[in-house]
């Protein structure tokens, strides 16, 4: 199960998966996307009629499915976290951050059986992870925090949803995921030791784009942008509304929403512009990260990050 499933609670909505040209400057941007709270803005803005028709949403029902569409090219870019372009990055696309979606706090989550009081206690014991996940990345953190390396721990390598029935059967000391795999494993006795939330800044969700597209297709890349932060402003000032929206969506309870919506900041313009900023937090926690990935064998090679993120796709000023 891939990290950016909504909290693991639906499917994608169905929009259009008609093939269309991923960065044809004459046709529409084709952008991957699929059920996540970060990546509400841009259904939203769809649902609204915001979306401009330079942008195509196309849904999968996880992370996977973008990232195989821009590595085929059928995509010319896709909502994703920042592990996960690297990854992409790595097998030979190069992409552009064009806007940060959201930065997990609390979102990601170690739970851990009551005889694991500390960080340090984890060696020795077996915990489970998704390392092709964006779960991976916040264990290879923990341990980072907790002085351990690999060899100090036996990892189970499970996709998360996969982690409570682990727990149940006894398999596993300790589980790195997120909702709602976190609370089942508490209703059975987990309890939380650490989350993203302790490591500000760490996790992010980005919108990107390939460089063809942005270098050929820059006006549907600049719509794309301003798409998400109208629906970002409709979340922000009618709250009620869009939780509202988003639960009907995903076929969830609106409490649902609202928890979700705790675990993660949603950054405005001028955060992003901070954020997208040349050597800004986004770009230096893509070097950190892509070190630690090719030091634990998740990529092959680091990538040459010489221009990441590009802030001329934002919006001039808040409307």
């Amino acid at each position: 199960m891939q990290r950016r499933d909504f909290l693991g609670f639906s499917i994608a909505a169905g929009l259009s998966m008609a093939g269309l040209a991923g960065c044809s400057k004459s046709g529409p941007l084709a952008f991957g996307i699929h059920p996540w709270i970060g990546y509400e803005p841009l259904y939203l803005a769809e649902e609204f009629g915001w979306m401009p028709k330079s942008v195509v949403l196309r849904s999968g029902s996880s992370s996977r499915d973008s990232m195989d569409g821009l590595l085929s090219g059928e995509l010319g870019g896709a909502a994703l976290t920042l592990d996960e372009t690297i990854r992409v990055w790595s097998q030979g696309a190069e992409l552009v951050v064009v806007a940060v979606a959201d930065v997990s706090a609390g979102a990601d989550v170690l739970v851990v059986r009551p005889h694991i009081e500390e960080l340090a206690d984890l060696r020795g014991q077996r915990i489970a992870v998704e390392l092709s996940g964006v779960s991976g990345i916040l264990l290879l953190k923990i341990l980072e925090v907790a002085g351990l390396a690999r060899d100090d721990i036996v990892t189970v390598d499970l996709p998360v949803n996969q982690h409570s029935a682990a727990w149940s059967r006894g398999e596993i000391d300790a589980s790195v995921g997120y909702e709602p795999t976190v609370s089942a494993i508490e209703r059975e006795g987990g309890f939380r030791l650490f989350d993203s939330s302790e490591m500000p800044e760490t996790i992010f969700d980005v919108l990107v784009v390939t460089r063809d597209t942005a270098d050929r297709n820059p006006g549907a890349v600049r719509d794309l942008v301003a798409a998400h932060f109208a629906g970002l402003r409709h979340l922000v000032r009618s709250m009620h509304d869009a939780i509202y929206r988003v639960a009907n969506r995903q076929g969830v309870l609106p409490e649902n929403v609202k928890s979700a919506l705790g675990t993660v900041m949603l950054p405005d313009l001028a955060a992003n512009q901070r954020y997208l900023a040349a050597s800004g937090r986004v770009e230096s926690m893509a070097r950190s990260l892509s070190r630690l990935m090719v030091n634990e064998g998740l990529i092959s090679s680091t990538p040459d990050f010489q221009h990441l993120c590009d802030p001329a796709f934002l919006p001039r000023r808040n409307t």
